[in-house]
């Protein structure tokens, strides 16, 4: 269940047991974990504490990620929305949102089961405990209500290495510039405090929304994939090129 990760101060933490619903992306996870640590950007997280991380046989690549300071996860501000990390009592919002079929254009396709959800909001979560880059949940300023999600995904497809910014948004809140304004807000956290080197969006050709999102976070089309059976443009941008941006 949501919530039951680690013990009452835990020291160590079996990585098996903590993605247990989606190893797979566990390992996508923890390629991240190991960029974070090379770079620097796990030791700027706020409330960090240590974890040891102790792998049965997931794969090579987790074994190499122990000892690191993994912290909580910061709430970003933007001037019209706030990203904050899901709980557990978001399950039935997002049940709305994932079951929307404009929500979910350009995807699977919609939710038709609780248990969806509840898998998605538990891997969010677990990632956010474990001090991996997660998913925000997007909230206007002054409201309650989530009207979507944006943030980081960890892929373990082949040849799909870096961190994506990923976003989906309520269709009432459409055409109004808040899902640019909380894709930027994640990007220059992922730059500015997490020291990613890159980051990716990968978006459908036909999404031209998402493909405006994309480009007005800075990125630039840099190939076309297959995609889990779709056709899929990858955005991207490096943090020298933002770095340059900024100092201008």
């Amino acid at each position: 269940m949501i919530g039951t990760f680690f013990g009452p101060s835990p020291k160590t933490v079996w990585v098996a047991r903590l993605y247990k619903w989606h190893a797979v992306q566990c390992w996508a996870a923890f390629r991240t974990v190991e960029r974070l640590d090379e770079a620097g950007g796990l030791a700027a997280r706020p409330n960090s504490s240590l974890f040891v991380v102790r792998m049965g046989s997931l794969t090579n690549r987790a074994k190499r990620a122990r000892g690191l300071y993994l912290g909580a996860m910061t709430i970003l501000k933007t001037p019209r929305v706030a990203l904050r990390p899901f709980r557990e009592d978001d399950i039935d919002r997002m049940i709305e949102l994932f079951t929307n079929p404009d929500f979910m254009r350009f995807s699977l396709g919609a939710f038709s089961k609780r248990e969806k959800t509840v898998a998605f909001i538990e891997k969010v979560i677990g990632w956010d405990r474990a001090g991996i880059p997660s998913q925000y949940a997007v909230v206007p300023c002054g409201e309650k209500n989530v009207i979507g999600y944006c943030g980081f995904f960890h892929h373990p497809e082949p040849g799909i290495d870096d961190v994506e910014i990923g976003y989906r948004l309520h269709p009432d809140y459409w055409n109004r510039g808040l899902i640019t304004e909380a894709a930027r807000a994640v990007r220059d956290h992922a730059f500015r405090d997490l020291k990613l080197p890159r980051v990716i969006s990968l978006v459908h050709p036909e999404n031209i929304p998402s493909r405006r999102v994309a480009e007005k976070n800075g990125m630039s089309v840099e190939k076309e994939i297959i995609f889990r059976g779709f056709p899929t443009m990858v955005f991207s941008l490096a943090r020298e090129r933002w770095e340059k941006v900024n100092a201008a």
